[in-house]
């Protein structure tokens, strides 16, 4: 799900000195009441960004920042999540680490982790941060039809970008990149 040709670093950007960041992959039940789904069908945070932040404007992404200080990335993924939509301190479960992403046109290396919560949380989205919450069935993931590639153009260069269809949305980049390894991994589980 990587962009092909993949980015060289945007001037001023060092790869060898990345911004640490960290997102979070928070899967919950679908609550009783959402007629979309079956009651407990496990769904999947993604974020809407708004025109307002500092990077990736407008974009859909999984919560997430910046590592502060000597914070660890798991601290990060949690604190980020709890800000950018409300996530209660406690309510996730952290599970694991996927593999870290280098975005090159940001500077950011971002450390995704899987976190489960047992009940749907009540989201507080941040105004200034998060434009749209969307609730996507993990079953989506798992998907062949919701997954397809947009021809883009880069300061005059032609570029494929492989992406998930979302809710109307295309989720491509590092956030469709850990959405791939978070499908393949979960497709290795229905396998047993």
């Amino acid at each position: 799900m990587a962009p092909r040709p993949r980015r060289q670093p945007a001037p001023g950007v060092d790869p060898d000195r990345p911004i640490k960041a960290a997102v979070l992959a928070l899967l919950f039940p679908a609550p009783a009441d959402d007629p979309s789904r079956a009651a407990g069908e496990p769904c999947l945070l993604l974020t809407r960004r708004t025109d307002r932040v500092a990077a990736h404007r407008g974009q859909v992404c999984l919560p997430g920042g910046a590592v502060d200080g000597a914070e660890s990335a798991a601290a990060a993924a949690l604190r980020e999540a709890a800000e950018e939509v409300g996530l209660p301190r406690g309510a996730a479960r952290l599970h694991g680490q996927l593999t870290p992403v280098f975005i090159p046109v940001s500077g950011f290396r971002i450390e995704p982790f899987v976190a489960t919560a047992s009940v749907r949380p009540l989201w507080r989205p941040a105004p200034a941060e998060v434009e749209e919450l969307l609730e996507w069935p993990v079953r989506a993931l798992l998907d062949p039809t919701l997954r397809g590639e947009r021809l883009r153009d880069r300061e005059g260069s032609p570029y494929v970008t492989p992406y998930f269809a979302v809710a109307g949305h295309e989720v491509w980049g590092a956030t469709a990149m850990v959405l791939a390894e978070l499908a393949a991994l979960l497709a290795g589980l229905e396998d047993r």
